[in-house]
């Protein structure tokens, strides 16, 4: 059992270890504020790359999770668009605002959890632009100038609908939209505009003509009522005057004389104002023709001018792409002829080593071949050299000495020394043989035709000779040599 005094201590230490086990669990549990997006990336499950909260929390697991934040601060955007072409292909400046931010709609927040985690606020901006740029270019060339220019509603909902496309793939959203102005380079929309300006103060003036020229009838209407009123008035009043008829005959003539003058010059009046409002009516329709025809005297200028400058521009490209094309082509043919010397020079170095390696082979068979054969000869002639030398060592044995087996095989070899001594004189051709010859005898008994034979005979050497001159001595039964005979004095007068 534990001592006592150990129970506090243990137990200080199990609460020690729980508290710190919960405050561990707890500075793990993210609060997500609500102007960021909470993060959550490493191992997710789902086969997610993350795990994005809005306006609530989650437990980031340790080791194998890790948080960051996304702030949904809006992001203003100056967008200073010049030189986008519209559908009649003139040049329109649109300078505008855009404000966006990271969206918080659910599978946009993921696109901007993948794309934009880690950058910057000026970085996410550059990239706003870039998407805003060229689908702005994208809206301004499906729209003409004039829908451009009066419509200003249509044309931020086609951006917007355009760029909020956009935007959603990398996870961001459109939050306003405001075009400053709207200008062109050829001067086609300020044209418009004096057009539209012009127009109204013609449509003005003709107001104003037509209020005059009823006001001028009404009061003519009016005073001729008025006049007749009273006419009718003195009239009754003087139906009862008998006496006074005839001077009220010619007031009356008077009166209504004046009357028609006075009538004459209202109506004339009235004309008068009437061929003025005409007139006027009549200048301000010249005056809008004439803007008409200078609007549409611009814009077949501008359709000229953009139609010359794009043929122009298409002329360089042609230009530039041809010359492109005979320096890429030309370079392609050093290349290609670099690649077939190359090529060339290798297979002549490849050639070269086969024909050495084929010379060094074949070299090799014949010095193989060759070695065979010295050394099959070699044998053969050693075989024949120890079977004569046995030969040798048999009649040296069968003789009784090397002397004597020396003479027996000299005297085996006689046969071949008399056909060799026969053959001195066998290859003498004599077809004809003439002697001249007096009968006469020498001291000898001879006659000089017998001499001649005798000498000839005797120029063969004898066969002791033979055998004295490689140092043999024949046997007794093959005869002794005969003495020489001493020479016969010479006469000094007949040599």
């Amino acid at each position: 059992m534990l001592d006592t005094p150990m129970i506090p201590v243990l137990a200080g230490i199990a609460a020690i270890l729980v508290f710190a086990t919960l405050a561990f669990f707890a500075s793990r549990y993210k609060r997500c504020p609500s102007d960021r997006i909470l993060v959550v990336y490493g191992k997710v499950g789902g086969n997610k790359s993350a795990k994005c909260v809005h306006g609530g929390a989650s437990f980031v697991w340790p080791v194998i999770q890790d948080y960051a934040y996304l702030s949904l601060t809006p992001m203003p955007i100056d967008i200073q668009l010049r030189g986008a072409l519209s559908q009649q292909n003139i040049r329109v400046n649109t300078p505008s605002t855009f404000t966006v931010g990271i969206s918080t709609e659910p599978g946009v927040m993921e696109n901007a959890a993948e794309r934009l985690l880690g950058q910057t606020q000026p970085q996410i901006q550059e990239l706003a632009k870039d998407i805003i740029f060229g689908q702005m270019r994208v809206v301004i060339a499906t729209m003409p100038i004039e829908e451009i220019n009066a419509d200003r509603d249509k044309l931020i909902a086609n951006i917007s609908n355009g760029v909020e496309v956009e935007l959603k793939k990398v996870g961001l959203r459109l939050i306003n939209v405001n075009v400053q102005d709207i200008t062109d380079e050829s001067g086609y929309i300020e044209a418009l505009g004096k057009e539209a300006a012009a127009r109204a103060i013609n449509d003005a003036k003709i107001k104003v003509s037509q209020q005059e020229r009823d006001g001028d009838i009404g009061a003519a209407l009016a005073d001729k009522e008025k006049r007749i009123s009273v006419a009718q008035a003195q009239a009754e009043a003087v139906t009862g005057e008998n006496l006074s008829a005839v001077e009220i005959a010619n007031s009356i003539a008077s009166r209504r004389e004046k009357e028609a003058e006075a009538e004459r010059l209202g109506t004339a009046a009235e004309k008068v104002a009437s061929a003025k409002a005409l007139q006027e009516s009549y200048l301000a329709e010249e005056s809008a023709e004439r803007q008409r025809a200078k609007r549409e005297e611009a814009s077949q200028m501008a359709t000229i001018i953009v139609q010359a400058e794009i043929e122009k521009r298409k002329i360089e490209v042609l230009a530039e792409a041809e010359k492109n094309r005979v320096r890429i082509s030309a370079e392609a043919q050093r290349l290609r002829i670099e690649l077939e010397a190359e090529a060339e020079k290798r297979r002549i170095e490849l050639v070269a080593q086969a024909d050495a390696e084929k010379i060094r082979i074949i070299k090799e068979g014949e010095a193989a071949g060759l070695k065979t054969y010295m050394e099959a000869e070699a044998a053969g002639t050693l075989a024949q050299l120890e079977a004569r030398a046995k030969g040798f060592q048999s009649i040296v044995t069968a003789a009784g000495g090397a002397d004597k087996a020396a003479q027996l095989m000299v005297t085996e070899q006689l046969p071949g020394l008399v056909a060799e001594q026969v053959k001195a004189i066998s290859g003498i051709k004599i077809d004809k043989l003439t002697v001249w010859d007096s009968g006469r005898t020498g001291e000898d008994g001879k006659t000089r035709t017998a001499d001649f034979l005798s000498g000839l005979v005797g120029s063969v050497p004898p066969l002791h000779e033979i055998a004295t001159n490689v140092g043999i001595e024949l046997p007794g039964y093959l005869g002794k040599p005969a003495a020489k005979k001493s020479a016969p004095p010479t006469d000094s007068k007949a040599s």
